[in-house]
């Protein structure tokens, strides 16, 4: 049946359940700060091709741990804006706690937890109730990650001679269909965006602007504030 544990005993339940992970590591956390202990562990994981997915709930990710993040192929990045929970789980067992993968938090928090193991017939409806849940966490949160497969690109186009009218058919994509189109984090299609003056976010909802417009951009409400949707072919010029 499910354990108790105590902070102690989280993270040290936490590192045994990374280490263990022969499959799959999913790591659920709204802030995400790792210590040297789990880098060392995630990069074990990389080394035995383990698919890792990591889903956290804010943006401001240090550029330091997000730049460590990427460089791992086989860790997949999400963004989930109204993230709470956090939830660590192996292809055995799960930890379902008060504790953020924050490193402040293992050494500071007096936190709470609850230790699943498969192994204990009881459990295994648990875990699979959770790993429903979070299915469906990491199939409605934006895709941080880099694609590792080079993906097919389209013909390149010259964004100064488009306009509005000359997209007036094209099919219109979120950041993230336009990240799995270009193999490029939905992070960083966003930056090209506003560098190239195409968009700009405002009290955390994203707008076109007039040079925007021309290139085909149309602003919608989205699952989490207004988004803006782009023609397809933008992605030769987001490639390039």
């Amino acid at each position: 049946m499910a354990k108790y544990l105590r902070t102690s005993s989280i993270s040290a339940e936490l590192e045994n359940l990374i280490r263990d992970a022969k499959k799959k590591l999913y790591i659920i956390s709204p802030y995400l700060k790792l210590s040297d202990n789990v880098k060392e562990l995630l990069n074990d994981k990389e080394r035995e091709k383990v698919e890792v997915r990591i889903v956290f709930g804010k943006q401001e990710l240090a550029p330091a741990e997000m730049g460590y993040l990427e460089e791992l192929k086989y860790v997949r990045l999400y963004f989930s804006k109204n993230l709470h929970a956090k939830c660590y789980l192996n292809e055995d067992k799960m930890i379902i706690s008060s504790m953020n993968l924050y490193e402040f938090s293992q050494q500071n928090n007096r936190e709470m937890g609850i230790l699943i193991d498969t192994a204990n017939e009881q459990d295994k409806q648990v875990y699979d109730d959770a790993s429903k849940d979070i299915d469906s966490i990491i199939h409605n949160s934006e895709d941080f990650s880099y694609a590792k497969v080079p993906q097919k690109r389209s013909p390149q186009i010259k964004t100064e001679e488009k306009t509005k009218s000359s997209y007036s058919k094209s099919k219109l994509l979120r950041t993230k269909e336009l990240s799995q189109e270009t193999g490029i984090s939905s992070r960083k299609i966003n930056s090209w965006f506003v560098e190239n003056k195409l968009m700009y976010k405002k009290e955390e909802e994203w707008y076109t602007t007039l040079k925007g417009k021309a290139q085909g951009g149309v602003e919608k409400d989205g699952f989490y504030g207004q988004e803006v949707l782009w023609p397809e072919e933008i992605a030769a010029e987001i490639n390039e």
